[in-house]
């Protein structure tokens, strides 16, 4: 789901966002999401409000009546859980923000919850070990953040940075967004479809050796793709079991993620180098122009020359 489902939100005067740390104040996730929409409300003053808590100044009963429009449950990756009682209660003043979710730890926290079934979730690869223990109708994807109805997540570390900014361009637009930029000296945000380099290899190396096997060889062939077949053969699987892998562990097809790959790839292509659309598309497997820019459009909500006219402007 695109996150310019948000933007309707900037209609709301003012527009309150709660962000529980959980974690300790110095993390790069914290810092990451934080820094953003706090020059987000200093220049859209009056207009966008900040509640920044622990849990124990959350628990303390402050701000019981308060009414939120997002609601983020925040930690490291490496902070450990909140007691029991007191998570769901944390959980449950996050959940009642019309968006809510979970940066770092806290995506897993809500998925143990029981709380993301159906739900597409960016979690932390580092954390993809305790994946055992969420409902079984979550779908990890390797994403750095996602938009999934009103559930947000976001894998954390730095990534809390490009959530934040791709938040802030929802709601406020591109010049607010490169206002901030500038101010925190950061050049290029990337989206939510970017991936955690590391989460396939780590969530299924070992188990799903297969599975893992699948995905390199697509990465490896994005000029000229291979069809699921071709795919499936050089693994040592069937189509059938290969799609069922792909379904059950990845919430997509074998032939959607393959495109999808390819659709990322001319998008970074798009944004950082000066091929032509016309080569981007031929790099990317699409020997059809047209083709290239209806599934790109498709994915990202806007053209290849509309994405390249960001690079220009950005």
């Amino acid at each position: 789901m695109s996150f310019a489902n948000l933007s309707h939100l900037a209609q709301e005067q003012p527009l309150r966002v709660l962000l529980v740390n959980a974690g300790e104040a110095d993390t790069l996730t914290w810092a990451g999401l934080l820094q953003p929409l706090r020059l987000a409300a200093r220049i859209k003053a009056q207009q966008l409000v900040l509640d920044v808590c622990t849990p124990q100044q959350l628990l303390a009963g402050g701000m019981v009546n308060t009414v939120w429009h997002i609601g983020l449950l925040v930690a490291d990756e490496m902070q450990a859980p909140q007691p029991p009682q007191q998570l769901r209660v944390l959980i449950e003043r996050c959940r009642s923000a019309q968006f809510w979710g979970g940066v770092g730890a806290g995506v897993l926290w809500l998925a143990q919850a029981g709380l993301m079934g159906g739900v597409r979730i960016a979690l932390p690869w580092n954390l993809y070990g305790d994946a055992e223990e969420i409902e079984p109708g979550a779908i990890l994807v390797p994403n750095l953040y996602e938009l999934d109805g009103p559930h947000l997540s976001c894998c954390g570390g730095g990534a809390s940075a490009d959530f934040a900014l791709t938040m802030v361009d929802a709601l406020y637009g591109a010049n607010v967004q490169a206002e901030i930029k500038e101010a925190l000296c950061i050049d290029k945000v990337r989206g939510p479809e970017e991936r955690q380099r590391v989460a396939l290899q780590a969530r299924f190396g070992a188990l799903q050796p297969k599975l893992s096997e699948a995905v390199t060889l697509m990465e490896a062939n994005i000029e000229e793709p291979l069809s699921t077949d071709d795919v499936a053969g050089l693994v040592g699987l069937s189509r059938r079991q290969l799609e069922r892998l792909f379904k059950q562990y990845l919430g997509s097809l074998p032939s959607r993620y393959y495109l999808e790959l390819r659709l990322q790839r001319a998008r970074q292509l798009l944004l950082e180098t000066n091929h032509s659309i016309v080569q981007v598309g031929l790099m990317c497997g699409f020997s059809s122009g047209s083709h290239f820019s209806t599934a790109f459009g498709a994915l990202f909500g806007n053209t290849p020359r509309e994405e390249r006219q960001r690079k220009l402007t950005g």
